[in-house]
This record gives structure tokens, C-alpha cells and sequence, in this order.
């Protein structure tokens, strides 16, 4: 395959690598960190201005019409940066939803206010005991006239605090882990009988615990077919995959470069301790497991177009396996070449280790998808 960069993919590297490095440093988001929701409504005026928010979206629908390998280059740089504003929740899954199985009503009603900023998303999904099994849906959605009636309640939702719009799954028939039966929503989040607990994760994201009490929505809230949307849920959370996988590179580029800057300024015995030749193999370790993690990156934003589910989904699954394998080698060997001042809030390569153990654990941990993988017949 052949992974070089357009001239167009290289202007976009450019630009999101030169907008972050004015905008987001680490005293800026520690600022970020205590605005409403916990990041800054400026800096995503400022990725909606470049185009960035509504860079996976058709020309049609006010977009750029870009793919995946664009979505990649703007993931790793996010990563980068450690950025906390909601790109994931809002542009790749929220806007997932409706790129995959959304009615030209729906996308008129909610993309543009996606692309131009006004407007974010949040994915209410995860359950009490559902884990990661994206079928294990207890919230239901029951007939009411034309419309539903939502119950139910739903745990962890990244930007639910901030979001406009919920995106919802939902039991319509069966039982709770029946895999049929199951449809997405789109839910006001200002809706009557929606309450929200919010607080911060350990990553310096927020996210919220949401409890839906008899919330009424119209016909037009479903997503796709309300009754079978089990497969649509899955590519847009394969996609989601994807970005982690993409985010997880930058986080762990920047981890790597900031290591080696340390080691190389770090003195003991009065010589820099990347001197010392035992530290230096640990470095090139953790670069060759960024290079691993790299590729299998590629990788998987290849197989993000396959149209095959099942083949789509074990390479997907592959990828995140070594992605969680590498993450924690480099956020690990991270830590402890940078010793006790790793383990501070003052130091940025704590805060790195902490969002890549947060993406090991997101829609999957490594555990779980080499059991994914293992039963569709692959080998780790």
C-alpha cells in the first residue's frame, strides 16, 4: 500500500499541526481544563473556521467530502496536543450517525450547526454491566402516537454535560441482549426528563451519567430503521475505533519526543542520563512500539471503508489489540524514565499516559478485542 501523503493531506497536516501549536499548549489547556464543560469554546471556533469540523462530510451537505486517512491526520494531531474539545463525540460519531444513516432532514437540521461550531453531539450508549457489547441495551424506547417514549439510563457519556443533541440507543423489541431490536435517537438534551450528573474523567475530559425519564420524541428522532440498528451502531463505533487508534499515535509521538528531551537534559553522576546506554535501549524500544502502533493505525483507517462487517470489524479489532499493547509499553516506560516527576500534575507526560490508558479502555479494551479477534479466527 502506498502511505504517502497527498499535496492536499500534507496542507492539512500543516494546518491543524500549526493551529494547535499557537493555540494549545500545555498552561494553555490547563486553562481549557476549567472553562464550562471543560475545554474551550474558542479553539473550537477556531477548528470550525479551518473547515476542520466539517472535514468528513460531503460537499453536499456543507462539507469537505474528506475520508479516512483525512480523520487520521487530524486525530494524531489532537493527540498531540492532548486536545479535550469534543471532536470525537461530536464530528466523528455524532456526525457518524448521520453520515451512515441519517435523513436528509435530519442532516439538514443538525450538520450545520456541526460544521460551523454551534452545535455539539454526545453518544449515550454504555449501560450498567453492558461492558463493551454495543447489543446490551437496556433503555427502552417504546410506540407513543407516531413517536417514542424513552427510558432508561446510560453511564460515561464523553461531552454529555455540554452536549446539544444526544445521540441515544435504544431497546424498541426483544430482549436485552437480543442483537435485533435496537435503534439510535436523537434526543434534545434539554429535553423534559433528561437529568445529567457530570464530572470529570481521569483523562481531564468530562463526561456525564444521563437518566432518560419518559422522554418524548417524534418519529423523525430514529436513526435509520429503529427496529434493526445494531450494524449502523457498530461501523460508526468502528470508525470511532479508528480515530482512538489515530489519537493513541499522536499521544504516543509526543510521548516519545518529550522522553527523550528529558533523558537527554536529566543529569545523574554529572552526565545526562541518555547517556547511559540501558536508557537508550529502553527509548528505541518505545520507538519501534510507536511504529508498530503507527502502522497498524494505517491499517485500520484502510479497513474503515471496507465494505464487508465482519471483515471490517476483526481487522479493526486487530488494530486496536496492538494499539492497546503499545500504548501501554510507551506510556509505561514513559513514566519511569521520567521518574517520581512523572507521577505530578505538573508534568504533560503524566496527563499522556493518562488519555492512552483511557483510549485502551474505550470501546474495548486490548483483552477484549483479542478476544474478538480469536473467534473470528485470527491470531494475535
Amino acid at each position: 500500500m502506498d502511505f504517502d501523503l497527498t499535496e492536499e493531506q500534507r496542507l492539512l497536516k500543516d494546518s491543524v499541526d500549526g493551529l494547535l501549536t499557537d493555540s494549545y499548549d500545555f498552561e494553555s489547556r490547563k486553562k481549557y481544563m476549567n472553562e464550562k464543560g471543560g475545554w474551550s469554546k474558542a479553539v473550537w471556533g477556531k477548528l470550525a473556521e479551518q473547515g476542520l469540523l466539517g472535514l468528513p462530510f460531503a460537499e453536499a451537505d456543507g462539507g469537505f467530502g474528506g475520508g479516512g486517512v483525512e480523520t487520521m491526520i487530524v486525530m494524531e494531531a489532537l493527540g498531540k496536543a492532548l486536545v479535550l474539545e469534543p471532536y470525537l463525540a461530536t464530528v466523528v460519531i455524532g456526525g457518524g450517525f448521520l453520515r451512515h444513516g441519517g435523513s436528509d432532514a435530519q442532516k439538514a437540521a443538525h450538520l450545520p450547526g456541526i460544521i460551523d461550531g454551534s452545535r455539539t453531539l454526545a453518544f449515550a450508549q454504555l449501560e450498567k454491566n453492558s461492558r463493551y457489547d454495543l447489543f446490551d441495551v437496556a433503555t427502552s424506547a417504546k410506540k407513543k402516537g407516531s413517536g417514542w417514549v424513552i427510558d432508561g439510563e446510560k453511564f460515561v457519556v464523553l461531552n454529555g454535560e455540554n452536549a446539544d443533541t444526544l445521540v441515544v440507543t435504544a431497546r424498541t423489541k426483544g430482549d436485552r441482549r437480543d442483537k435485533t431490536g435496537i435503534g439510535a435517537f436523537l434526543v434534545p438534551a434539554g429535553a423534559k426528563g433528561v437529568t445529567k450528573k457530570s464530572y470529570p474523567t481521569q483523562d481531564g475530559l468530562h463526561a456525564a451519567d444521563i437518566t432518560l425519564t419518559g422522554v418524548e420524541v417524534g418519529a423523525d428522532a430514529a436513526i435509520g430503521n429503529p427496529e434493526d440498528s445494531l450494524a449502523l451502531i457498530e461501523r460508526v463505533v468502528d470508525e470511532a475505533r479508528v480515530a482512538l487508534c489515530a489519537e493513541a499515535v499522536g499521544l504516543m509521538d509526543e510521548s516519545l519526543k518529550t522522553t527523550v528531551e528529558y533523558i537527554k537534559t536529566r543529569k545523574q553522576f554529572g552526565v545526562a542520563i541518555g547517556t547511559f546506554q540501558s536508557l537508550q535501549h529502553r527509548a528505541s524500544d518505545m520507538f519501534v512500539a510507536a511504529e508498530q502502533a503507527r502502522s497498524m493505525s494505517m491499517f485500520a483507517t484502510m479497513a474503515s471503508d471496507f465494505e464487508d462487517a465482519h471483515e471490517r470489524s476483526n481487522a479493526i479489532a486487530a488494530a486496536k489489540v496492538q494499539i492497546g499493547k503499545s500504548l501501554k509499553f510507551v506510556g509505561q516506560q514513559s513514566i519511569q524514565l521520567h521518574g517520581g516527576i512523572g507521577m505530578t500534575m505538573e508534568a504533560k507526560i503524566g496527563h499522556y499516559f493518562k488519555r492512552l490508558t483511557m483510549i485502551e479502555n474505550t470501546f474495548g479494551d486490548t483483552e477484549y478485542h483479542q478476544r474478538r479477534v480469536a473467534d473470528a479466527g485470527g491470531l494475535i
